[in-house]
């Protein structure tokens, strides 16, 4: 009789087992929607390759570079490199064959540098510098649908890489990205200069010092009018873009300074975001007038949540439309201080926070607002980042946005030659793009959440703390 019942109450379990509605989960391209999240297809590491996490490759005592795009960014990108010991330019690339030459000559010849070969006049010139011997450095200042295929095909042949922002443009190319530099061995740096402004690098030096306590929530955005340089971008390659991608396309400057303030992939990792934005009413505008055309995707105003690991959050604004003053945030809410920059430069720090004799006799810090204007230059000048304190001088007078540019051209080099790891890593360039495609998913489903990617395949926690590498 008892052998009998439990075959009843197995035979019951299983039948309700098979009447009970299994999780919901709808395939949407290379995403799934699984229980209210977005979660997007995640490659395992392939047999044989390694991660690159902390990679240092062998010191180049001369490092040979190749320039591809010298539009915009590429031909101050040249300038400032001439500055920097330790460097000759081999190889420049260009569909436009005067741009190279003007480099040839208003940079190279100017500075009594030889001339590098030419490739240009081609969509396929790049190919040949990438294949050239005497290239140890491919540096790469394209339209961003580029940026992939050549950094791809650059590292698959023997060199490093660093390439502007974005670094992808969809998830697919963050993978390729990674997975070709773990294949390699080869560095991928996304050159993201806002990392190296000196407030940036200043409130990092504060934060790692524990000036504003833990920090628990930051801040950053892109805000910027572009309507006087739309008419710049050859070929109009960047209204095209942003024609045909909604969400937040340009999310590095304000993310990738943030990143490094809180670890991530250094002990914390961004796991979910949110994200929704306005209709399109001036991109609707600019493309009617430039483009003849009614459709644009990309909202004016696109705001992006993210929550890290660790339960700390990230506030994240793009916005090339509107008229309104320039914004590039950069904002660290801590337990016991605060920094921002834009539209306001200040810190709100607690005294006993301050070396003693720091302020005046008698002086006394009010908690809830910005410390003095005196007070905010003293702590510019006495928290200054080493870095900063190294090459500032130099940095100003070669320029690029104040000499943050050059910082970064700088610190690439320095760790070339001295075989340490660079400041960006593969996995921070996948990390910081993701966020145009991961967007954009969360925007078409009404604000939906989505799981953000683990690029480091769940080696986020093994370094902790982020430092820049000295020798």
């Amino acid at each position: 009789m008892k052998t009998r019942l439990t075959a009843i109450i197995l035979v019951a379990a299983s039948i309700l087992m098979a009447c009970t509605p299994k999780p919901k989960e709808d395939r949407h391209g290379n995403y799934v929607i699984k229980d209210n999240m977005i979660v997007f297809d995640e490659p395992q590491r392939a047999p044989g390759q390694q991660s690159v996490l902390q990679f240092a490759a062998d010191p180049i005592e001369n490092v040979r570079i190749g320039f591809i795009g010298l539009g915009m960014r590429g031909y101050d990108a040249v300038d400032r490199i001439t500055y920097i010991d330790g460097v000759t330019v081999t190889a420049l690339c260009d569909i436009v064959p005067d741009r190279v030459e003007s480099v040839q000559t208003d940079i190279l010849e100017a500075r009594g540098l030889p001339r590098a070969a030419d490739y240009s006049g081609s969509t396929e010139s790049w190919i040949g510098l990438c294949e050239r011997d005497d290239v140890d450095l491919v540096y790469i200042c394209t339209d961003w649908v580029n940026h992939v295929p050549m950094a791809v095909y650059a590292m698959q042949h023997g060199k490093h890489v660093a390439v502007e922002v974005p670094a992808a443009t969809s998830i697919e190319e963050c993978w390729q990205l990674v997975d070709v530099a773990e294949q390699t061995q080869r560095h991928c740096m996304m050159l993201e200069n806002c990392c190296y402004d000196f407030f940036e690098l200043t409130a990092l030096n504060m934060a790692q010092q524990g000036m504003f306590g833990e920090l628990i929530h930051g801040e950053g955005a892109y805000i910027h009018n572009l309507e006087p340089f739309w008419h710049e971008y050859y070929d109009n390659w960047r209204l095209k873009f942003n024609q045909n991608h909604a969400g937040d396309v340009y999310p590095t400057h304000g993310l990738g300074p943030l990143c490094q303030a809180f670890n991530i992939h250094r002990g914390d990792r961004m796991k979910t975001l949110v994200s929704m934005s306005t209709p399109s009413y001036n991109g609707k505008k600019i493309a009617k007038e430039m483009m003849n055309t009614e459709e644009f995707a990309n909202g004016d105003m696109t705001t992006t949540m993210i929550s890290t690991e660790k339960g700390k959050t990230l506030l994240i604004e793009h916005n090339v439309y509107t008229y309104r003053p320039y914004n590039r945030l950069y904002q660290l809410t801590g337990t016991e201080g605060f920094a921002n920059k834009y539209p306001i430069e200040g810190f709100t720090v607690l005294d006993e926070k301050l070396p003693a004799g720091f302020l005046a006799e008698g002086q006394h810090l009010n908690p809830h607002g910005f410390v003095p204007a005196e007070v905010r230059d003293k702590i510019m000048k006495e928290y200054l980042h080493p870095i900063a304190v190294e090459i500032e001088e130099k940095a100003k007078e070669v320029g690029g946005h104040g000499g943050m540019d050059f910082i970064m051209d700088y610190r690439l080099i320095y760790c070339l030659h001295n075989g340490l790891p660079l400041d960006q890593d593969v996995y921070d360039a996948a990390e910081w793009s993701c966020l145009g495609e991961l967007t954009a998913a969360s925007i078409a489903n009404g604000g939906m959440p989505v799981a953000m990617p683990d690029f480091t395949r769940g080696d986020w926690n093994k370094v902790q703390g982020y430092r820049h590498a000295v020798k």
